[in-house]
């Protein structure tokens, strides 16, 4: 009889684990996209529950809101409750989400699952991380931990597609496939072997350690992941060791200046919004058309920057990326503000739009989609990792929405240009953040990253202190 194994490779669980808790990402980023085709109808009537601009620019940031309660939630209690187990356990809530959306008759209701979508997706984005990097090999991690800022993209996707032709309820019908998805693969994974050995489960790690590899002969590698665990336990971080410990600020300081650049980029409202701002934008092809185009080629350019980031560096492609696309949103800006604030005659450049935003999510994917939840997976301590995905998920979600409500505010005010001018010079304010202060980390080891950010704390010229006389583990751990 055929094993799984020679079928798919040693590797095989790896992969399907890490398909199966990206589930849980699609799921977040479905309710997360959820806005930009579904809000306009809100708000024109043409459904059985209305509501107004106002109250439809609260019901798009209620869903970060509720991701800081559900980040907060899950780094509490993932080492009580384990990974995989959290993760599978909020598909049933997922599921009933999806219902309470679909059933909805009142404002009130849609704001009760916008929360409960934003708690999950706290959850997902706290734990999945996590989970992913523990169960992955050195060879193949970036390629796995790659795998949760593209599947972003195929949540906006799909839930731009079906709200361009079906209606809201009918939608939310069909969304709740992936949550069962992810109930039915994802209960069939193994745990994380660090869980089991946080929780003191010898037999059980040494048991997911063998299926993640696919072979029995695992003791060194066991050895060495006993060990690092039994480290951090005598040495086990807190959440004040974020700002307290030097190297870990210094993490802190990098990772939260890249998301700050990524959200205003205008990445988020340009998602919350995509349908609207095409329709304000008065394309040539029509706004179902041009919202499907982009996240499509937001898939795209994610899937190959995941392949090449390793080939080009971190540095590089974030250099390009924010340099090109605050050029991108320049001329979008200029473009609206010419056509709805001076008398110069634009009907022949209608094009314009759609090739700025297009070029827009094109540079956006080359870099600020996916280096900066590769960087947070790097850059940070075992010992505080926990704390440090939770804050950034806060983080993200304070962001957002300020960066939403002000893109309602200041669109509403004086027009879609002011916007998008903001997020022109937000990125190239970015761009010096990233030239004078982002390491590159390509080819380190966790190990060796965390002696650079140490080394920066060091005095200069102190040969006792330098990494460079210290020999260094190769980029696979050997």
């Amino acid at each position: 009889m055929v094993s799984i194994y020679s079928l798919f490779g040693v590797r095989i669980y790896q992969y399907l684990s890490t398909i199966g808790a990206n589930f849980a990402i699609i799921n977040s980023e479905l309710h997360y996209g959820w806005p930009s085709p579904f809000i306009p109808v809100l708000e024109s009537g043409n459904y059985t529950v209305t509501i107004s601009s106002e109250m439809g620019s609260w019901l798009t940031v209620t869903h970060p809101i509720g991701s800081m309660f559900g980040a907060m939630f899950a780094a509490s209690i993932v080492d009580i409750i384990g990974r995989k187990k959290l993760v599978v356990l909020s598909s049933i809530p997922a599921i009933a989400n999806w219902l309470v959306l679909g059933l909805a008759s009142v404002p009130s209701i849609f704001f009760v699952g916008r929360f409960m979508s934003g708690f999950l997706d706290g959850i997902s984005f706290t734990v999945v991380p996590m989970y992913v990097g523990e169960i992955s090999e050195p060879q193949i991690r970036g390629l796995l931990s790659s795998a949760i800022p593209t599947t972003t993209v195929i949540g906006f996707l799909i839930i731009n597609s079906l709200g361009a032709y079906l209606p809201l309820d009918t939608v939310s019908y069909i969304c709740t496939i992936i949550p069962v998805l992810l109930l039915v693969t994802f209960s069939w994974m193994p745990e994380s072997p660090y869980y089991f050995l946080i929780r003191g489960n010898i037999d059980a790690a040494k048991r997911s350690l063998q299926q993640l590899r696919g072979t029995k002969d695992v003791n060194d590698e066991f050895q060495r992941i006993a060990e690092a665990v039994r480290a951090e336990q005598e040495n086990k971080g807190s959440f004040f060791d974020l700002f307290t410990v030097k190297s870990n600020r210094k993490a802190v300081t990098v990772t939260l200046g890249l998301f700050t650049i990524q959200q205003f980029s205008g990445r988020s409202v340009i998602i919350f919004y995509c349908k609207t701002i095409f329709e304000q934008s008065h394309t040539v092809i029509s706004a179902e058309t041009a919202t499907i185009l982009y996240f499509a080629v937001m898939l795209f350019f994610s899937v190959v920057t995941s392949i090449v980031v390793d080939f080009f560096g971190r540095r590089p492609m974030l250099i390009l990326s924010v340099s090109c696309t605050a050029m991108a949103l320049l001329t979008n800006s200029v473009f609206l503000y010419l056509t709805n604030c001076t008398n110069v005659d634009t009907s022949q450049l209608t094009f314009m739009p759609i090739v700025a935003l297009i070029g827009f999510v094109v540079t956006f994917s080359l870099g600020l989609q996916t280096i900066p939840h590769l960087i947070m997976g790097e850059i940070f301590a075992t010992s505080v990792k926990a704390f440090a995905l939770c804050l950034m998920d806060i983080y993200n979600s304070i962001v957002e929405t300020i960066s939403s409500k002000y893109f309602h505010w200041t669109n509403d005010t004086w027009g879609l240009h002011v916007p998008f001018f903001s997020f022109f010079t937000c990125c190239i304010l970015g761009l010096f953040f990233v030239i004078f202060y982002v390491p590159e980390t390509k080819g380190k080891t966790l190990e060796a990253i965390q002696d650079d950010l140490k080394e920066r704390d060091r005095v200069p010229g102190s040969k006792k202190n330098s990494t460079l006389d210290k020999p260094r583990l190769s980029h696979d751990g050997h």
